[in-house]
């Protein structure tokens, strides 16, 4: 009888152990498979190349700064202007100057103290002298600066509108031919008004230098294009 019970009792530990371990091998098989299903779904294709990858914040902004500048055109500059003719900045003007404007004595005075001087081109002094220098040349002893080239002085002061206004001090201007219009090549200082047809002005003469001559000559006359009135 306890033969019996003990073969059955191995027999029952069998079936169970061959239970157990067939119940284990199916889990184990189950939890494997599931595994690998679940890694192949949740691997995600690495992305070829750098394309995918995002690049950091800054280093967006940074690379879209510097595409901005390097397209954005230079802004171009103003070009310079060109002063007019009539620019007087860098002379000083009657309201401003601390010296009362020269007395037209003091002035005629003056230019004909350079009488006989030799006519030179861009002279300056009773060396030599041209028609523009004497003019320049008088103001600044009398303490006043004035333009020193022909066309700048014609643009000085103020026009006189009439020849029949014209008063000793004023300036005379000339063009090169004789009822022509042109750029002012020549200029003298009124010393004297004796009539309607005399009208008295000292210049420096190409051919004979510093003189006084009548604006009613033949010569001059046909030249003569302006008058201003400096001061």
């Amino acid at each position: 009888m306890k033969s019996r019970v003990s073969v059955c009792s191995l027999l029952l530990l069998s079936v169970l152990f061959f239970a157990c371990e067939t119940l284990r091998k199916s889990n184990t098989s189950t939890s494997s498979t599931s595994r690998k299903s679940s890694g192949t779904l949740s691997r995600r294709p690495a992305a070829s190349g750098t394309l995918a990858r995002k690049p950091p914040a800054s280093a967006s902004r940074g690379a879209s700064s510097n595409r901005s500048t390097t397209n954005r055109r230079p802004t171009a500059s103003a070009p310079a202007r060109k002063p007019t003719p009539n620019a007087r900045t860098t002379y000083p003007s009657r309201s401003t100057t601390a010296n009362a404007a020269p007395a037209v004595r003091q002035v005629i005075d003056i230019a004909r103290s350079y009488t006989g001087t030799p006519y030179r081109s861009g002279g300056n002094d009773k060396q030599g002298i041209d028609c523009s220098g004497l003019i320049c040349s008088v103001y600044t002893e009398a303490g006043m600066q004035v333009p020193r080239i022909s066309w700048q002085q014609s643009e000085f002061g103020r026009e006189v509108p009439e020849v029949s206004d014209i008063k000793p001090g004023d300036w005379l201007f000339f063009v090169p031919e004789a009822g022509k219009e042109g750029y002012v090549s020549h200029a003298g200082i009124v010393t004297d008004v004796r009539g309607q047809q005399e009208i008295i002005f000292i210049h420096a003469s190409t051919s004979r230098g510093v003189r006084e001559d009548n604006l009613y000559s033949t010569y001059f006359k046909s030249r003569f294009v302006k008058a201003m009135r400096p001061f």
